[in-house]
């Protein structure tokens, strides 16, 4: 394609990145390009000062800031197209009114390879394209490396952790201690802390691939954690929206629970992602993440991000007996064996997943629970 055109899909791309920013590299122009056809460029002008419209103010906006004019019926047309590959929400407001929102860029990857897709080269190409958009972020982010973290003091958390509550072997509670040492904030948000009790929580529950895993599949890497393919669930407005538009399908609760039990017994990691990751707010969708594939995990980072969680491990060394599970199953590396060949805690970014104590042979390990923290998650440096 021409310059010419590569300049409008970057006028869009400025344009979506209201919803959310992301850099816009040629790889990103090129994801958006695959998104967006030509035709529907024009259109998204019309979300040009306002990112989230009702049909009536659309159709102003299209009136002031598009070249062509359309029908209410082309412009739901538009909206469904565009809503398919990511790029926008239809949902009803708590009014009952439809709005119609752009999304940020990095909902196409994320809705796209939630769908269980065939390994065409299209889609292995669009797999590439947001692989070589997250490495352009991580060449970014090196060459500013010392800065790195004042600049995750600043960033929203990405998403929340919830951990495994029970022993694989026995089936008994984890023990969790309360830290009494800690000052809880008067302001300390009460959430779910219970995956089980967030399921019940919705009616509405959706689950796809996992699109980490999808991508990283179409790339020739096998997750080394033999995960379910279905693991990654929208709750509530979320799901059906996910479902509307053939992202994911929606499920009973009873489906649900039997699926998190087998996300826990591959050694996943419950992430919990909140409306606008406000904690006040409800959960919208529950990842399950693994470290060789999921852009969050200590493992895999090539840019910054930030975890909220309340827990941390605690290593019973009488009853540890240096078998290396938990060593070999913690999702950020936070556990080695020690000198007398016992489970130590040695980094700071254990987000207390309790991976390592559901699959503990001996129920050696408790949780710590404590008021809510930030975990920085930094790539290394190159």
């Amino acid at each position: 394609m021409s310059n010419e055109t590569d300049a409008k899909y970057k006028e869009i791309g400025n344009i979506l990145n209201k919803a959310g920013p992301y850099i816009l590299t040629d790889s990103v122009i090129e994801i958006l390009k695959y998104s967006i056809s030509e035709e529907n460029l024009d259109f998204l002008k019309a979300f040009k000062t306002n990112i989230s419209q009702t049909m009536e103010q659309l159709k102003e906006s299209i009136a002031r800031y598009c070249e062509n004019s359309y029908s209410e019926k082309e412009i739901l047309e538009k909206v469904d197209q565009l809503a398919k590959k990511g790029v926008m929400f239809d949902q009803p407001n708590r009014h009952g009114v439809v709005v119609f929102r752009l999304a940020p860029i990095f909902r196409q990857f994320e809705y796209t390879f939630m769908k269980k897709l065939e390994k065409t080269d299209e889609f292995i190409e669009l797999a590439r394209l947001f692989y070589e958009s997250e490495k352009e972020l991580g060449a970014i982010a090196q060459k500013d490396y010392d800065n790195l973290p004042n600049m995750v003091k600043n960033m929203p958390a990405q998403d929340r952790t919830v951990p495994i509550r029970k022993n694989k072997e026995t089936g008994e509670e984890i023990k969790i201690i309360v830290d009494e040492d800690l000052e809880v904030p008067e302001e300390q948000i009460v959430t779910a802390e219970d995956i089980r009790e967030i399921i019940e929580k919705f009616d509405d529950i959706a689950v796809g691939q996992c699109y980490c895993r999808q991508k990283e599949e179409f790339l020739g890497h096998t997750c080394q954690q033999n995960p379910p393919g279905e693991s990654c669930f929208t709750l509530g407005k979320s799901a059906r929206h996910t479902t509307k538009h053939g992202f994911t399908r929606l499920i009973s609760k009873q489906e649900a629970l039997k699926i998190i039990k087998d996300i826990e017994d591959a050694g996943l990691v419950h992430k919990v992602y909140h409306l606008n990751s406000d904690l006040s707010k409800d959960e919208v969708a529950i990842c399950n993440c693994c470290s060789c594939c999921c852009s969050t995990s200590k493992v895999s980072v090539m840019y910054p991000n930030v975890n909220i969680s309340n827990y941390l491990v605690d290593i019973d060394q009488d009853l540890c007996i240096g078998c290396g599970t938990c060593v070999e199953k913690c999702f950020n590396q936070v556990l080695e064996l020690n000198d007398q060949g016992k489970a130590e805690r040695v980094g700071d970014e254990c987000v207390g997943c309790g991976v390592c104590a559901y699959l503990c042979p001996e129920n050696a390990i408790s949780l710590i629970n404590g008021p809510y923290r930030r975990v920085n998650i930094i790539p290394e440096k190159k």
